[in-house]
């Protein structure tokens, strides 16, 4: 395997997936690609509540796949990571970084000292008094929630060299393909509990939200309705396409992935109106979707009919050379809308 090579590990609600990617004179190449369900309940809407058995996963991951090193890119995102717009005075980015807590403390819903704390500069402006300014994003996360991911792979054996945004990660993997027709579009990567919504242009990110919602609380109704356990639901919802359509059980599923899709639709589209309404000068031109959530029976349809865009589904892997991944072209496939967050934090290390 020639040049360099970085691994993304993505620690999800239920799964924990890995990319390793590797740039050499042919451009980037997947290398390796793989997955890993976690025991249920020991990740809580994309926070670790139990690290070991997700680090005995981490380690199952790396044994069946065959990383090549042990070195990770890692993710977060979850109810207490904070992304907002936010206008800075401008100064060079060592100072920006060394000054940053005592600026945004009192936009923090949490101490400072208890935050990760990064900001992403957009554009430079020039404020009313002729001085200029940054504006950007500002992203603090809970230093405890990015610890404990941290500390889930250093238990597996793995050293995490950084940990990102998986908003940005996504924005990394699936933002750079709008071409010449497209100026501003939405990447929504549908998780089982967690949601990423990024609004780009040209592949600068221009608004981020991180909806707690996803393909779980799909699952979660059929449940409910069925009155049956989780895992039997999941099986009922995965093969909606297949049923007998003339079962009262169909029905049932049905009526419950409808609701709780629109529902989630509603969401989405509360975020991009949000967005709207702030950047009226750059409207939202289409959407990308990703995820596992993302493959929900007629979730496209809904999404296209509520905010009157297209939607397309997101390819993450379209840009890269495919490697002896061990996979097929059905696998690969099957893995395409489940990659966006791992091979972005891979891109981010190369």
């Amino acid at each position: 395997m020639a040049g360099r090579t970085a691994i993304g590990l993505d620690i999800g609600t239920s799964v924990v997936r890995a990319a390793e990617l590797s740039y050499g004179r042919g451009g980037i190449t997947l290398e390796r690609f793989g997955q890993v369900v976690l025991p249920e309940g020991t990740v809580h809407d994309g926070e670790v509540i139990d690290p070991l058995p997700v680090a005995a996963s981490i380690r199952q991951l790396w044994s069946a796949t065959g990383f090549s090193h042990s070195k990770v890119v890692m993710g977060v995102a979850n109810q207490r990571v904070l992304v907002r717009q936010l206008e800075l005075p401008y100064m060079p980015p060592n100072e920006l970084r060394a000054s940053l807590p005592f600026q945004v403390q009192d936009f923090l819903p949490m101490a400072v000292d208890a935050a990760v704390l990064d900001f992403f500069p957009i554009e430079e402006t020039i404020g009313e008094n002729g001085g200029r300014n940054l504006n950007g994003l500002l992203v603090a996360a809970s230093r405890d929630t990015v610890l404990a991911n941290v500390q889930c792979a250093e238990r597996a054996g793995l050293s995490c060299t950084s940990v990102d945004l998986t908003s940005f990660a996504v924005l990394r993997s699936m933002g750079r393909h709008t071409g010449p027709d497209i100026e501003t579009e939405a990447l929504i990567d549908v998780g089982a509990r967690v949601t990423n919504v990024v609004v780009h242009s040209a592949g600068v990110p221009r608004f981020v939200r991180i909806l707690l919602m996803g393909g779980q609380d799909v699952t979660d109704a059929v449940s409910e309705r069925l009155g049956i356990p989780s895992q039997q639901a999941e099986g009922l919802k995965q093969q909606l396409l297949i049923a007998d359509q003339g079962t009262e059980e169909f029905a049932a599923v049905q009526r419950a992935v409808a609701t709780t899709a629109q529902e989630f639709v509603d969401e989405i589209r509360g975020s991009l109106d949000y967005y709207a309404a702030s950047s009226p000068g750059s409207p939202v031109e289409r959407i990308v979707i990703s995820g596992g959530g993302s493959r929900l029976e007629g979730l496209q349809e809904r999404l296209a009919s509520s905010t009157r865009l297209p939607v397309l589904a997101g390819d993450p892997l379209s840009s890269l050379r495919i490697g002896k991944t061990g996979l097929d072209d059905r696998q690969l496939d099957f893995v395409k809308p489940l990659a966006a967050v791992p091979v972005g934090l891979a891109l981010g290390a190369l």
